[in-house]
């Protein structure tokens, strides 16, 4: 059974040690933005017994002890958090700037296919500033958003069997940055001599779910 709290927002079981948090259907910032807010909100009251929270794109999964904490009393202390997350809408929101050098391999791909020049792409891509809607698919990756449109292209058909760490990529209505060298088939536009994960360093991610990203052509 789920608990549907008003039209927007549902719990539902996931196992008997989590539970997820929908706050909505679909990508949209204003409804990331809820989610990050929650996330900070039960980071403001803790209920031990609370394991870890996952922030998606428009939910919020919570893992718990279920031999300190039964299904309920999660869920009770979810809805009584639900009304103070507008509390945290004036937290602080982290900057990251990341330097960027646009010579990717699908760089000229990108450019015929939305019908714009190199230049044009490149300052596109650099002067919008996204979002860290979630972190995933490898350690530290960022799934950034919303990509202007006139830059939205498909992913590759056939993945690449390895992207260098740093590589910044375009697939959909978002861009991200491969953190490690791992298989991909977003569109590569450049790279980043940042670190993106580095796990012996506090904290090893560069990034954090809700940070404004800013990319630096260089």
């Amino acid at each position: 059974m789920y608990r549907k709290y008003n039209q927007d927002v549902q719990i539902v079981p996931l196992s008997d040690s989590a539970v997820l948090l929908r706050l909505g259907e679909s990508i949209h910032p204003a409804i990331n933005r809820q989610v990050h807010l929650l996330a900070a909100a039960l980071t403001l009251h803790p209920l031990p017994g609370i394991i870890e929270t996952v922030p998606g794109y428009a939910s919020l999964t919570v893992h718990y002890d279920p031999l300190a904490l039964t299904h309920a009393q999660v869920c009770e202390w979810l809805e009584s958090l639900l009304s103070l997350a507008a509390e945290t809408a004036s937290r602080p929101v982290k900057t990251v700037e990341v330097p960027v050098i646009y010579d990717g391999p699908d760089l000229d791909f990108v450019a015929a296919h939305c019908r714009l020049t190199i230049g044009e792409v490149i300052r596109l891509h650099a002067s919008t500033p996204y979002t860290v809607y979630m972190m995933g698919f490898t350690p530290g990756f960022p799934y950034l958003g919303i990509l202007p449109e006139a830059l939205r292209v498909p992913r590759r058909e056939t993945p690449r069997p390895k992207v260098p760490a740093g590589s910044v990529g375009l697939a959909g209505v978002q861009t991200g940055i491969y953190p490690v060298e791992s298989p991909g088939g977003w569109r590569l536009v450049g790279r980043t001599p940042l670190t993106l994960f580095d796990p012996q360093r506090k904290p090893p991610f560069l990034f954090a779910p809700g940070d404004e990203v800013r990319f630096l052509a260089v």
